[in-house]
């Protein structure tokens, strides 16, 4: 983290410009002890001296403090796997304040507050409270607002504005969100193939195939974050249900998704198992409910981005991503949602008698 560093800008200052101690002290009118003080960090110079400094070096009074609120991307990387560790292992509102303290101190660095949102986001469930619940996801969407408003970075901007949408979406303002991303969906313009061309061209063949599977994986992530919003809209036709899970299902097995991405194929199971029970085949809603005990008690931990035989380019690019290969939330807590979701769901409620359910459920406490 960059801090207020002016006892080694003055320090610096002064050897570019070939003077003593003695010098400067004689031109602001201090004592050589002051500004030994000053350039050791045993004290600071009185604010009245920082212009006067500052057009003495010819710097701005920002680069004369040396204060940058910024972050660097391993800092905020680092910084939210500690907070995402003290969200699972301490009281939430002490860590809640800790965020809001970071904010703060931190108001210009966006790509800071747009990962303090996301972890608000990912972790407000913990609070147990409704009206909690609720205070902190409007509190995300005023840090999205503001990175999205704010910052120079579009791409940043564009993340911003989905998670404002989201937050909307959480909070029951749904007419805000064709209003915030459009009422159509814009066509997908395939960037990684025009790319991956050029470096084909230029004979850069590695980076070009490397290029080519970052955008197969992050568009099959895509896919599998899509299909349980639709499987749940399609539970008033169990044909078009069932053929949508089939082909999802056939890619899974494809792109072993069970090993790349087990958490995104956990909600497309849980998603198919609820809407077989909704048209009251239970006999396939537990089947599909032990396949996603299965899964998520399975060897599929420590939790984390990676790549496989087929992608085995991504090392890379997944070292570069905001918050590296590491998940969102903390792992003990994702263990405890994917857990609540079938344990202490309302939707599976009609099968707290069922014998298979209770083993599903006893297995899962225990893992």
């Amino acid at each position: 983290m960059k801090e207020i560093n002016i006892a080694r800008t003055i320090l610096n200052k002064r050897k570019e410009k070939g003077i003593t101690q003695d010098e400067l002290a004689n031109y602001i009118g201090v004592s050589k002890a002051s500004v030994s003080k000053w350039e050791t960090g045993q004290s600071y110079p009185d604010i009245t001296f920082l212009p006067q400094l500052a057009a003495y070096f010819n710097i701005s009074i920002d680069d004369l403090m040396g204060y940058e609120p910024q972050m660097t991307k391993e800092d905020i990387r680092k910084l939210y796997r500690e907070l995402s560790a003290d969200f699972a292992d301490k009281p939430f509102e002490e860590v809640l304040c800790q965020c809001r303290g970071i904010v703060k101190k931190y108001f210009s660095c966006f790509p800071l507050l747009f990962q303090i949102g996301m972890l608000l986001v990912n972790n407000s469930t913990l609070s147990k409270d409704a009206d909690m619940l609720t205070s902190i996801i409007a509190e995300a969407k005023e840090i999205f607002i503001r990175v999205r408003m704010e910052s120079d970075d579009l791409e940043l901007s564009k993340h911003a504005l989905a998670m404002e949408a989201l937050c909307a979406l959480t909070l029951g303002h749904p007419n805000e969100v064709p209003e915030l991303l459009g009422e159509t969906v814009a066509p997908v313009h395939n960037t990684e193939t025009l790319l991956a061309q050029a470096y084909q061209m230029t004979g850069r063949i590695k980076e070009a195939k490397t290029v080519l599977q970052v955008g197969i994986y992050q568009h099959i992530g895509s896919l599998f974050g899509i299909v349980p919003f639709y499987l749940s809209l399609c539970t008033d036709d169990m044909e078009r249900f069932e053929e949508t899970y089939r082909r999802t299902m056939d890619i899974a097995e494809t792109f072993h998704m069970a090993q790349l991405h087990p958490s995104i194929l956990f909600n497309v199971l849980l998603t198919a198992s609820h809407g077989y029970l909704t048209n009251g085949n239970m006999d396939k809603a537990l089947d599909l409910l032990e396949k996603c005990t299965e899964l998520v008690t399975g060897d599929i931990y420590p939790l984390q981005l990676k790549g496989d035989d087929f992608f085995n380019l991504l090392d890379n690019w997944l070292a570069e991503l905001d918050l590296g290969t590491a998940p969102p939330r903390d792992e003990k807590v994702i263990k405890q949602s994917v857990t609540d979701a079938i344990v202490n769901s309302p939707a599976f409620s009609a099968l707290a008698d069922n014998r298979r359910f209770q083993s599903i459920v006893e297995k899962l406490k225990n893992s």
